[in-house]
């Protein structure tokens, strides 16, 4: 009887030892641990293939390129990361002498980017800095953990540029090659010469040193120098990507010996790099874990921001040495909701919002603006939005004999129809109010856009209290009149207006959506036509020119208005030319600011032309300018340093945990109930007490 009662008490023990339900170890309370999640394993952590989100939330913060993103200043601007200032920049002209600063674009033939690194930043340990560990026999090694020996070494100017050569690698997918080899000097033919290498290499390893790539040169042990073509001044922004991180060439030789892929010791796998942190565990069925890399010493939290940073608490940890946070613990999380439950719970710091959690998660008030719900807040949770640097649009195709042409009856007929579909409303209905209706293809952050009353569509929209409001429907219906379509009718012919519009869209899900259009349509007595189709067949149909309207969206590889605006440029037209402006605009006004404008640094000229370049496109509305998503994440108050950056893929090295009062909260909000234990734990000792008191009777009839 009395093993019974040790037995039964154990469970109400162990209660104040810990708590049930939490998936970590006790060791790890107290410590500054960041705990989030991941959807899927990365299919590459080599800097030369990686090139999805999904990827950088790791390589980010595992390598360190020249540049990244300013965390805190907006618009988004670029800083030195391993480099020790901006690069030099440099022109040539074709003869190879040096231009002056202020040339123009088109007598420049080369530009030349000088880049100065640190002096003594580190690599992670690793195996691979040992020499012995180039020799040894694998045995009985299944993981780096199994290499009794690791080391480091210096960082070295030699290390970026072999980076650069593995770009066009035999071996490698490098999803930038393409790109990369019509602007780096000579990349396109090193290509060639490593792929005859490649034939004759022993064991499928290439020596890239043996091989000099003209436009990379190594300078001394801190700088090199990458040559380009022309003048291309977003070469600065692939700088801030991991493709152009170092890479140490005895990492390649180490991966390359026998037996190793075989036991997933590979770059793809075991990435090294260094950035603040280090892959330490790598399990894709349950999770994986960074940990600060213990050589990182370059870089401190930034000292200035935007105004309200200071008040706003982000500028706290000024000056104090990066990453703030000891690991990040990467758990599988395949089902949204054990996410957000755990989220709820204290186990994860941060969340998304799916749209089934969306109603428990946020209140949005008449005015559009979104707050974290009650319950959200009593447990301390705050709601971080940021607007995307992305655009959803509805476009024209301009080649259309109806919706197309640069007539003011053209014209007329889209600006109407601008103003019937009422974005703001499909914003608040579809997306949660996640979003923002656009003024223009730029969004906000990004150089070009302006805020206020000066960066409104007035074509569609009027200025009130410094906000844009939609224009009633009868200034519509009278711009469709004008264009010769009373009420939807055309004047000429008696018939009534029809616009067809091309879509992906299938399915019931979709259909509310599709039925909400119509009715923005219906408005103005048009009709409209929704033609779906598979994916395929929609892309065939946009490089024909065979549509009237159909629905897109972009996504910026970077945060510059020429990768907005090269949407509309007439030389990129779908048909024409099989470029990505599928609207197949073209004005030549705008055409020739394009190309002034392209190559510009950004300054008050640049901010003049490009003024005058949104102006033409909202007078002729090539698209309807949709919405701007806004990402929307909840954290809890123990999680600091927090403000929203698109760009930069490393802003986890910026947050800070408060550890003591996430223990805190979490043992408040966990704590089990006792009273059914305590219930059951009796109503077994009764059960046993009657079945003892049974069997003794029964002994005693015997």
């Amino acid at each position: 009887m009395r093993s019974l009662w040790i037995l039964l008490l154990l469970p109400l023990a162990a209660c104040d030892g810990g708590l049930w339900n939490n998936p970590y170890p006790l060791a790890d309370d107290g410590r500054s641990i960041l705990y989030t999640a991941f959807i899927e394993r990365p299919k590459h952590l080599d800097p030369a293939q990686a090139y999805s989100e999904n990827e950088y939330d790791f390589l980010a913060l595992v390598y360190a390129p020249p540049l990244q993103y300013h965390y805190l200043k907006r618009p988004y601007q670029l800083t030195p990361l391993a480099a020790s200032a901006m690069p030099m920049i440099s022109y040539l002209g074709k003869n190879g002498r040096p231009l002056p600063e202020n040339v123009a674009p088109e007598r420049i033939a080369y530009s030349v980017y000088e880049i100065r690194i640190k002096p003594g930043m580190r690599y992670q340990p690793h195996p691979a800095f040992v020499p012995a560990n180039h020799m040894l026999k694998l045995g009985d090694i299944s993981t780096l953990g199994d290499f009794r020996q690791t080391s480091t070494r210096v960082v070295t100017a030699a290390d970026y540029a072999y980076q650069i050569k593995r770009l066009v690698h035999p071996q490698l997918h490098t999803p930038i090659a393409g790109v990369m080899s019509e602007y780096i000097v000579g990349l396109k033919d090193y290509a060639a010469t490593l792929q005859q290498a490649a034939r004759t290499a022993p064991g499928g390893f290439i020596d890239l040193n043996a091989y000099p790539l003209p436009g990379v040169e190594v300078v001394d042990a801190t700088t090199y120098r990458i040559t380009i073509h022309g003048k291309y001044p977003q070469f600065a922004y692939w700088l801030a990507m991991p493709f152009f991180s170092p890479m140490p060439q005895e990492v390649e030789r180490f991966y390359a010996q026998p037996g190793m892929k075989e036991r997933n010791l590979t770059l793809d796998w075991w990435p090294v790099g260094s950035g603040p942190y280090y892959l330490s565990e790598n399990d894709p069925n349950r999770r994986m874990v960074l940990t600060r890399n213990p050589y990182y010493d370059s870089e401190s939290y930034p000292s200035e921001g935007e105004a309200g940073d200071a008040d706003a608490g982000f500028l706290a940890d000024a000056g104090k040495p990066l990453p703030l946070i000891d690991s990040i613990v990467f758990s599988l999380e395949k089902e949204t909701i054990p996410y957000w439950n755990k989220f709820l719970q204290g186990y994860y710091d941060a969340s998304a919002i799916s749209s089934d959690s969306f109603d428990q998660a946020v209140s949005v008030g008449v005015s559009g603006e979104a707050t974290v719900s009650e319950a959200m807040k009593a447990q301390g949770i705050v709601l971080d939005t940021a607007v995307s640097t992305s655009t959803k649009y509805t476009g024209f195709n301009l080649l259309d004999p109806v919706t197309g042409g640069d007539s003011e009856r053209a014209r007329k007929l889209r600006r109407a129809i601008a103003i019937a579909v009422d974005f703001e409303e499909f914003v608040s209905i579809f997306a949660n109010g996640r979003g923002i209706s656009a003024q223009s293809p730029i969004p906000p952050g990004i150089f070009g856009h302006r805020e206020g009353c000066a960066g409104i569509n007035h074509y569609v929209y009027d200025c009130v209290n410094d906000e844009p409001q939609r224009k009633p429907v009868k200034e519509a219906k009278r711009l469709l009149a004008e264009a010769g379509y009373p009420d939807g009718v055309d004047a000429k012919t008696g018939q009534p207006l029809v616009i067809h519009f091309d879509t992906t869209a299938t399915g019931m899900g979709n259909k509310s959506r599709l039925d909400w259009l119509r009715k923005q349509f219906d408005k103005l007595g048009v009709q409209l036509d929704v033609r779906s189709t598979d994916y395929n067949r929609f892309q065939d149909k946009i490089r024909r020119g065979d549509t009237q309207m159909f629905f897109y969206g972009w996504n910026a590889d970077y945060p510059d208005p020429e990768n907005f605006f090269f949407l509309l440029h007439g030389p990129q037209a779908k048909v024409a030319k099989g470029g990505e402006n599928a609207s197949n605009y073209s004005e030549a006004e705008f055409d020739r600011l394009f190309e002034q404008m392209k190559n510009m640094e950004s300054g008050p000229t640049r901010q003049a032309i490009i003024d005058r370049m949104l102006e033409i496109l909202r007078r002729d509305s090539p698209w309807l300018w949709g919405y701007h998503p806004k990402s929307y994440v909840l954290r809890h108050g123990w999680l600091h340093n927090v403000k929203p950056n698109i760009m930069a893929n490393n802003k986890l090295k910026y947050w800070r945990v408060d550890a003591q009062q996430r223990d805190r909260l979490r043992r408040e909000w966990n704590q089990p109930l006792r009273w059914p234990l305590w219930a059951g734990a009796g109503l077994v000792l009764l059960f046993v007490g009657w079945m003892g008191w049974v069997l003794r009777k029964r002994e005693q009839a015997r």
